[in-house]
């Protein structure tokens, strides 16, 4: 089963994939497609509040806030890493339950990273919002480093986020019904 939409002017087909028996979401893949990834990077910026930084969780933020960034100058961006790397020191860490995630993850942030991002004002950046926990994860992050949340951005929002008054998206993604109707 399929859900097909238009996302950034470009139409794709996204797979439907269970949550449970009774819930599936159309499964949103920004990796391999440079053309979506452009347009869509450029359809974010138009509508992107001021910000000095933008941050996104790895991995599947990365493309997405990777062509933000060079479409706005080459501008740097922060990773909030779902491992602590051997360059990483003075690491900040919080945790996540995401929906598209079986178990619990933690993402971590440098110090160096959290010393520029103090009293900025920073952008979150992913490819989709659903329950909004990965949202709140990164949000601790930035918090904990001194920045100022600038705005929420995703190309989509599923489910209760599209409801959300501070999220910034383009599209709506609705769940689906285990016979692939559209449910919300």
């Amino acid at each position: 089963m399929y859900y097909t939409m238009k996302i950034a002017g470009l139409e794709r087909n996204l797979p439907l994939c269970p949550i449970n028996d009774s819930l599936y979401i159309g499964a949103f893949v920004i990796f391999g497609d440079p053309e979506l990834t452009v347009a869509a990077a450029a359809e974010l910026l138009k509508r992107a509040p001021e910000h000095d930084y933008m941050i996104t969780a790895e991995a599947k933020g990365i493309p997405l806030i990777h062509e933000m960034a060079r479409q706005s100058g080459n501008q740097k961006y922060f990773l909030a890493r779902k491992g602590v790397k051997l360059y990483m020191t003075g690491v900040f860490e919080s945790t996540v339950h995401s929906i598209s995630t079986e178990k619990e993850q933690h993402l971590y942030l440098d110090s160096a990273d959290a010393e520029l991002i103090r009293g900025k004002k920073i952008l979150i950046v992913d490819d989709v919002i659903s329950t909004g926990e990965s949202l709140l994860a990164i949000e601790a992050l930035v918090e904990k480093a001194g920045g100022v949340i600038a705005g929420r951005m995703a190309i989509l929002a599923e489910g209760d986020a599209q409801d959300r008054e501070d999220i910034i998206y383009l599209e709506k993604l609705p769940l689906f019904n285990a016979k692939g109707e559209i449910i919300g």
